[in-house]
């Protein structure tokens, strides 16, 4: 078995580690391979850096932030201090059922394996939180379908994006890609991001439906921000995906459909969140045009010229004589 770099991202949550981590310890410690467990706290104001160490100091790497930065940041320190074969992303807010992180390593028998995730359920529940996606495109908007797996169970199932609450990734290949994109700080949209980098390359994102977690629903966000700053954000780093990964005529009718679609409709419905994403969207373009010469030079240096309309059509090849389940 390939050794396991583990990284926790952590804010203020002292509370979900008295619920879960002791848990999830106990299944880490019980894989037969070499386990690093690293948390980073994101600059907690509660007591978990005192709980950590009153309780797990020598069982730990327990890296401290000066300054709350959010998710993309905070999971980059511990990429860089990751010295495993594999990282496997844990949220503080997840219960690892037992053979997780088993029924994963499969995958990466295949040389181009970047990640896979397992299936992602309720703590309380058997929902469906997190489970493959294919990725869809309106006019020029790309998003995600519904959630989906495949009935062979033999077949490997490729989604669109690992979630960076419980997905397994290659190390070299995570260093290689520069980790997470720290422009989406504080939360959301970055695994996504992350993800379609991976495809872009010539790596893969897989999902396997057997290995099943349990996640507390907004546990780690909901004290974050109000609902209409959330959304601003939710919107602000959709936009920034598309603008990293369109080129061409397809960037400027995205540009196009999203002053339309999104801009003039929140205007008129009075959805304001709307306009001040896309504001501060359009403030930060010289920034996200660094990051997209950046990746060009990776792209090359890969030699590799996939583009986010190929990886649409890739994944699409990858099911089309499967049989698909919704779920």
């Amino acid at each position: 078995m390939k050794s396991i770099s583990v990284i926790i991202p952590n804010y203020n949550g002292k509370h979900l580690f008295e619920k879960y981590f002791e848990h999830n310890y106990k299944v880490l410690k019980a894989l037969e391979t070499n386990v690093q467990i690293i948390v980073v706290d994101d600059a907690s104001t509660d007591d978990s850096i005192g709980y950590l160490q009153d309780n797990y100091q020598d069982k730990i790497t327990l890296i401290t932030k000066e300054k709350n930065s959010g998710f993309s940041d905070t999971c980059n320190i511990g990429i860089k201090y990751a010295s495993n074969e594999l990282i496997f992303l844990l949220n503080t807010d997840v219960t690892l059922e037992p053979g997780y992180i088993e029924k994963l390593y499969k995958f990466f028998e295949l040389e181009d394996t970047f990640g896979v995730m397992g299936r992602v359920i309720g703590m309380n529940d058997d929902l469906i939180r997190e489970a493959a996606r294919e990725p869809k495109i309106l006019g020029r908007k790309i998003k995600s379908s519904d959630f989906f797996h495949l009935q062979n169970i033999d077949a490997f199932t490729p989604t669109f994006y690992l979630s960076g609450a419980i997905a397994l990734m290659d190390t070299n290949k995570l260093k290689a890609i520069n980790g997470f994109n720290e422009m989406f700080n504080p939360y959301y949209g970055e695994d996504q991001e992350l993800s379609i980098r991976a495809w872009r390359l010539g790596w893969k994102c897989y999902y396997e439906h057997d290995a099943v977690c349990r996640h507390e629903v907004s546990a780690s966000t909901k004290n974050h921000n109000h609902k209409k700053a959330i959304k601003r954000i939710h919107f602000r780093n959709r936009y920034y995906v598309h603008y990293l990964h369109l080129q061409g005529m397809d960037l400027k009718l995205w540009h196009l459909q999203i002053l339309i679609c999104d801009v003039l409709v929140g205007l008129i419905t009075l959805q304001f969140f709307k306009v001040e994403a896309y504001m501060d969207f359009f403030k930060n373009r010289e920034n996200l045009r660094k990051k997209k010469l950046a990746f060009n030079w990776q792209m090359k240096k890969h030699q590799s010229d996939i583009g986010i309309l190929d990886v649409i059509n890739n994944i699409r090849l990858m099911l089309k004589y499967q049989q698909v389940i919704k779920l």
